[in-house]
């Protein structure tokens, strides 16, 4: 991970302990005015799904595809723009090109069998889940290899990755008025056009099968099974300054355990939310000023990340918010127990009054991606809670 050159007043952080209380995540405001109307909520991924594509042949996708395909549904209920149809477009070319498979290549990249990967393939230059290419400049080997950019370069616009060169499909006019198949084209720019439209019907099953209406008040507090891990401050703005376990307190003196870990950063920096989940708790907490906690489903194990030292109104999501792996949740300040500007990072096995575990270790066990614009992660809407 990148730290900043220069370094930054050196700060420590946390009066005592406190048992985690949930899990929370918080949205970025400036998104909520882009957000689309009857976005969608992923519900509970299951183990497995059978689906018949146009042509008569029947396919069973496991749960780490599904857990693709839920990352590719929530991506797009919080890009502006993206319709119901539009994360359809999606689905189906990621059917088409990977089966929905986390694929690299280690003829063209040899280096891209070092991040998480799902096979090998054999297309060319093509990377991930979309079959992207490097050289046709949806991105570098390391951004192609983080599913959630995949799915940000396919839907593009604004918010992409790529400012629209390659297009994403937000990027092609009147790409409304196209069949399913045709934009899915559109965008992919294939040599073989007419597969994608073979693949609706099992977008269709997907899509109903893991998403329930995000607009009608819904109390469903199910966790959706990560899609990814990322860092939770943006590549080169943060130094470490306090890590896990036993210390002198700075504020008080005397020696205790420090439940996470401490990130120097400037006051204002974008706090990412570490892993896909739901919000269970954002507001003041004895100690951390204000914090948010955030329940994950990781490798199919409850986890939860607490974030701290926030300012007020500096929280951008709520109890019941559902939130992605990157998508800026708050910003860093100094409030509670706190000698200048940073984030307090905690990790706690088995859920929100779970172990304690070392959150630097964990991030790194998990393959964490250190993100470069966070800004653009992730639109932020609000998709599901009460």
């Amino acid at each position: 991970m990148k730290k900043i050159g220069i370094l930054l007043v050196a700060v420590l952080m946390l009066g005592p302990v406190l048992p985690l209380l949930g899990v929370a995540v918080l949205m970025n405001p400036a998104a909520k005015a882009t957000c689309v109307t009857g976005s969608l909520a992923v519900g509970p991924i299951p183990d497995s799904l059978t689906a018949t594509t146009s042509d008569g042949i029947t396919v069973t996708l496991d749960r780490t595809q599904l857990g693709h395909a839920a990352m590719i549904i929530t991506v797009g209920s919080r890009t502006s723009g993206v319709t119901r149809d539009g994360i359809l477009i999606a689905l189906m070319a990621a059917l088409t090109e990977s089966r929905l498979r986390m694929l690299v290549n280690t003829t063209a990249y040899p280096d891209s069998a070092n991040y998480p990967h799902d096979g090998d393939g054999a297309d060319h230059d093509s990377l991930g889940l979309f079959q992207m290419r490097p050289q046709s400049g949806w991105g570098s080997v390391a951004d192609l290899m983080d599913p959630t950019y995949q799915a940000r370069a396919f839907y593009g616009g604004p918010t992409g990755p790529n400012h629209s060169s390659p297009r994403g499909l937000l990027d092609i006019k009147n790409w409304q008025t196209f069949s399913l198949g045709e934009a899915a084209q559109a965008v992919e720019v294939s040599a073989y056009p007419d597969r994608y439209q073979t693949w609706q019907p099992v977008a269709e099953t997907i899509l109903t099968t893991l998403t329930q209406s995000g607009g009608g008040g819904s109390s469903d507090s199910s966790v959706p099974e990560t899609t990814s891990v990322v860092f939770p401050l943006p590549a080169g703005t943060w130094v470490k300054t306090s890590g896990f376990g036993w210390r002198v307190h700075p504020i008080t003196g005397v020696e205790a355990f420090h439940a996470g870990t401490d990130y120097a950063a400037p006051d204002g920096t974008p706090i990412l939310a570490a892993a896909d989940g739901v919000v269970v708790f954002a507001g003041p907490m004895s100690g951390y000023g204000n914090a948010i906690i955030i329940q994950h489903s990781v490798g199919r194990q409850s986890v939860a990340s607490l974030y701290g030292h926030m300012w007020d109104h500096h929280l951008y999501v709520k109890a019941g918010d559902r939130v992605v792996a990157g998508q800026h949740i708050a910003d860093v300040g100094s409030n509670g127990n706190s000698t200048g500007p940073h984030l307090h990072f905690e990790i706690r096995q088995g859920g929100q009054n779970g172990q304690p575990v070392d959150s630097d270790q964990w991030l790194a066990a998990h393959g964490a991606t250190d993100l470069t614009d966070p800004g653009t992660t992730t639109t932020g809407c609000y998709t599901g809670g009460n």
